[in-house]
């Protein structure tokens, strides 16, 4: 299986660089997989499409501002920081020039904000302590930028609608983008229909919006990224198994979470964890019965995850009538639901 196989030519204009004026608005090309049928519709009638008893799992990771620029000390050399995760005591960061930083180095991002770094990685990526006064998030919230994709190069002027409007547990280098096209109304609608909504948490690193660096596909190396699920989240996700009822992710990250703790208990459960978990076509879902996602990067682990759920040829032709339907694609882009 080559990398290749998951390439498609997009038209520039249809990446998707600011929000759409209303979240529920974007439009919504529903895939169903075992037919090859397709509708189009907006994304606010996704609860048409969805049943009594379906249990929809959302990830409430919360963005942190992220992205900063400091200077290093001794040099003054501007550097850009990227937050990536936790590590103890520490944060994994990705730096840009990588080149200038090497263990000991102090990046100076403001007289309450500085970074020294203890550990040097491959990719750029570099371990660093923070020292800082007064309350950390704070802080970030001051100084820091929302992380978003370096195909967006416009700014964004709301910094809530980086956000999913349930985002509750910060730490998260990227947004669940899937989320961010449900408002709060439309969620008490689906909940007035009888459909279960169920809260995980996956903290978006590296590991989600990484390239493919590899020619086959499956020598690449997902990084690892966080997640937890409590013990509310599995007793409903197990009853809705033992009950039949479909249980729909919404967002790749989602999906990785749920397939992960089914793949190493069999069963949902109260966990928290590291998954680097890799779903590419040939792999057998066992958590999910259906997908809501955005349209994704060519060659990315998010195309080749989707592939795996409704089959390669069928995914690409979707994409290709959401070309030709002038859908607006990646982050902040138009929505897939994925269903049988």
């Amino acid at each position: 299986m080559k990398t290749d196989d998951f390439d498609f030519e997009l038209p520039e204009r249809l990446i998707a660089q600011t929000p759409i004026a209303k979240r529920d608005e974007s439009k919504l090309l529903v895939l169903h997989r075992e037919t090859g049928k397709m509708e189009h519709t907006q994304f606010k009638h996704i609860v048409d499409y969805l049943k009594k008893g379906d249990v929809l799992v959302l990830n409430d990771t919360k963005v942190m501002p992220a992205r900063l620029y400091g200077v290093k000390e001794e040099t003054n050399a501007v550097i850009e920081i990227l937050m990536l995760k936790e590590q103890g005591d520490c944060y994994e960061c990705l730096v840009k020039p990588a080149k200038r930083i090497h263990v000991g180095d102090v990046v100076t991002f403001s007289p309450k904000l500085k970074a020294t770094c203890v550990a040097v990685l491959d990719e750029g990526i570099r371990h660093f302590k923070f020292t800082y006064q007064g309350i950390f998030y704070e802080i970030l919230e001051e100084l820091g930028e929302m992380p978003l994709p370096p195909y967006i190069h416009e700014k964004l002027k709301d910094k809530d609608r980086y956000q999913t409007v349930y985002a509750k547990n910060i730490g998260s280098a990227a947004a669940p983008t899937a989320g961010l096209h449900f408002t709060k109304e439309l969620l008490k609608e689906l909940e007035q229909k009888g459909i279960e909504i169920v809260y995980i948490t996956l903290h978006v690193g590296l590991g989600t919006f990484r390239p493919v660096n590899v020619e086959d596909v499956t020598k690449h190396k997902m990084h690892s990224e966080f997640y937890q699920m409590d013990k509310l989240s599995a007793d409903k996700l197990n009853k809705a198994k033992e009950e039949g009822r479909r249980v729909i992710s919404v967002g790749t990250t989602s999906t990785r979470t749920l397939e992960t703790i089914m793949k190493t208990y069999g069963t949902f459960k109260e966990c928290s964890g590291w998954t680097d978990i890799f779903i590419y076509p040939g792999y057998q879902f066992e958590a999910i019965d259906g997908l809501i996602t955005n349209f994704h990067l060519p060659k990315s682990t998010l195309l080749m995850l989707v592939s795996a759920l409704a089959g390669k040829e069928l995914i690409l032709q979707a994409y290709q009538e959401a070309i030709e339907r002038e859908y607006r694609f990646f982050s902040f882009g138009d929505s897939m639901f994925i269903t049988k």
